[in-house]
């Protein structure tokens, strides 16, 4: 045993003499091709489910902000606010409790048509013009409002603010009931 290990291993690789089978390396290039060609085929593969996420989620996008863009036309709607004149004032509803309430009820009913309103490019000229005269509806209450500050209260005054309130309520069901109108002889057209 007291042979040196690496004179040991030289001599038995000496001896045998290591040969590769025929045909071996042959076989080796063969199963490198193999393997790379299947990998290549994985990637396309992969690269073609990404590509048609990608294109699904482009297409979902622009549908969606088409449909925002119908839905969201704008529309002029009616100051609500109170302006700083009738802030400073009298108003109608600081003359008496019962006045308040009747007060609050229209103008409530008023901005709850308001905001069930559904606007569409197909009724935003209908709705527009119902608009405008809302507006004017609105300006004379404004000045009538003046007016009360002016003169002072009297039946004339509170009688004109609240026949307006109910004009511009009754003119907003109206404009419901044309909405309304309009969309069930859509469908009607539709479903023919």
């Amino acid at each position: 045993m007291g042979q040196d290990l690496r004179k040991l291993f030289e001599a038995e690789r000496a001896k045998e003499q290591y040969k590769m089978p025929a045909g071996h390396i042959s076989k080796f290039e063969d199963k490198l091709n193999a393997s790379i060609l299947a990998s290549k085929n994985i990637n396309w593969s992969v690269y073609k489910v990404a590509a048609s996420i990608i294109l699904l989620l482009g297409i979902s996008l622009m549908v969606y902000v088409m449909q925002t863009k119908v839905t969201s036309t704008e529309t002029t709607i009616v100051d609500t606010e109170k302006p700083a004149k009738e802030k400073d004032g009298i108003t109608l509803g600081a003359l008496s409790p019962d006045l308040k309430k009747i007060e609050d009820y229209y103008q409530v009913h008023i901005n709850l048509e308001l905001s069930q309103l559904q606007v569409s490019d197909t009724n935003k000229a209908l709705v527009d013009g119902y608009m405008l005269h809302l507006a004017e509806l609105h300006t004379e209450y404004q000045k009538l409002n003046t007016e009360l500050n002016t003169i002072g209260p009297n039946d004339q005054l509170i009688s004109a603010l609240i026949n307006n309130l109910q004009l511009r309520l009754q003119l907003l069901q109206k404009l419901r009931k044309k909405l309304n109108e309009l969309k069930s002889t859509k469908n009607e057209t539709i479903s023919i």
